[in-house]
């Protein structure tokens, strides 16, 4: 039997109309995709974010669902975490309690302190399994391969439990070519929003790239494949506006509205958003033993964020790489508040900016934000000093 579509009908619309049905969807707390596959009988694995290897329950024919929270009150979730604490980890929770994400299995990572324990939380609050991905903290060592291969091979015995068939090779293999399309089509985004950035608003790149999140890849994939091309028919044309690049959104994500001012003022020709499902950069290789690909592709053919430390790639140096590389203006640098990975990071991206003389605006994020117009005049004096300095 074919898996089911979940995504609403949108060929033969025009683009704004397909990117505000992504928009409704990455919006609506309800998550009305997930709720869709399961009401056709298929089963769900949520994964917090950063990085999660989605081949892993693809393969055997479960959804992966990126938890990132949502523009909700955390009224029960409150009651189980700390007061200082980044928002998504309330939110994320809140889902599940509230019963607007339903799952079959829940994976997380301890990206940070905080989300060190989520698992342990989300488990004594849910009746299905709560798992957790360590990925390795040392990227440089050279057992981190084939430690992370083994860490994949027992996470997917977890998933066959869930799915009650074992996965093949085979399978798996098939599963690494959906997503290597679909990593393809995400890098063909990012380089319309480099070269013809006046063709695709960050808020708009986001949403069509956010739903991946939401949706079977070879279903978002098609999206893609589908809108991609009719880009360039669209009547934009170049404007005066400051080329930035966005660090920030790698775990808990910024509101639509204020993707949608910074538009206003900037082109964003480089971010961080949603890394995870851009983390590996390169194909995955078909050949081989296809779990020891996916850890060889997680630790050599992958991006950088503040959650994984790797000496090869010093985050300030790739930071003024993506400005280099996108002949950005300026940096806007983001941080979730309460975020110890994303502030630290801040700190040393400011340092290296200034050294190179590259300006660059800072700025804190919620979920939640309701109040944007303080930003908004900021940013917008900001680019006005920089494009006219």
């Amino acid at each position: 039997m074919a898996p089911p579509r979940v995504l609403p009908d949108w060929r033969g619309r025009r683009l704004e109309a397909v990117f505000e049905i992504c928009r409704e969807l990455i919006t609506d707390a309800e998550l009305p995709t997930v709720r869709k596959w399961r009401e056709a009988g298929g089963k769900v694995v949520g994964h917090f974010q950063v990085y999660f290897p989605e081949e892993l329950a693809d393969a055997a024919g479960l959804l992966p669902v990126k938890v990132r929270g949502a523009q909700i009150e955390p009224r029960q979730a409150d009651s189980r975490f700390g007061s200082y604490l980044c928002s998504i980890l309330k939110t994320s929770l809140e889902l599940a309690l509230s019963g607007r994400l339903q799952l079959d299995l829940f994976v997380t990572h301890p990206i940070c302190d905080a989300a060190r324990n989520l698992a342990a939380v989300w488990g004594r609050n849910v009746s299905y399994p709560c798992q957790i991905l360590y990925l390795p903290q040392n990227a440089n060592s050279g057992y981190a391969a084939p430690y992370l291969a083994e860490e994949y091979r027992r996470l997917q015995g977890e998933i066959a439990a869930i799915a009650g068939r074992e996965v093949t090779a085979e399978e798996l293999r098939c599963s690494i070519a959906v997503l290597n399309e679909n990593r393809r089509l995400l890098r063909e985004l990012y380089a319309v929003k480099r070269e013809r950035p006046w063709l695709l608003a960050v808020d708009e790149a986001y949403a069509l790239m956010a739903v991946g999140g939401l949706v079977p890849r070879w279903e978002h994939n098609e999206l893609l494949a589908g809108v991609l091309p009719r880009l360039a028919d669209r009547p934009a044309r170049p404007q005066d506006k400051l080329r930035a690049v966005l660090a920030g959104g790698f775990c808990e994500q910024p509101p639509l509205e204020l993707l949608e001012i910074v538009s206003r003022s900037c082109y964003v020709v480089e971010d961080d958003l949603m890394i995870g499902l851009r983390w590996i950069e390169e194909d995955v290789p078909l050949d081989g033993d296809p779990w020891e690909s996916l850890a060889e592709a997680y630790l050599e053919r992958s991006a950088f964020s503040p959650v994984q430390h790797d000496l090869r790639k010093p985050k300030e140096r790739m930071l003024l790489e993506w400005v280099r590389r996108s002949r950005a203006d300026a940096a806007i640098l983001l941080a979730a508040k309460m975020c110890e990975p994303g502030l630290e990071d801040q700190v040393a991206f400011c340092g290296a900016l200034e050294k190179a003389g590259v300006p660059y605006f800072v700025s804190e994020l919620e979920e939640n934000m309701t109040s944007f117009e303080h930003l908004s005049m900021q940013l917008e004096t900001f680019t006005e000093n920089v494009l006219f300095d």
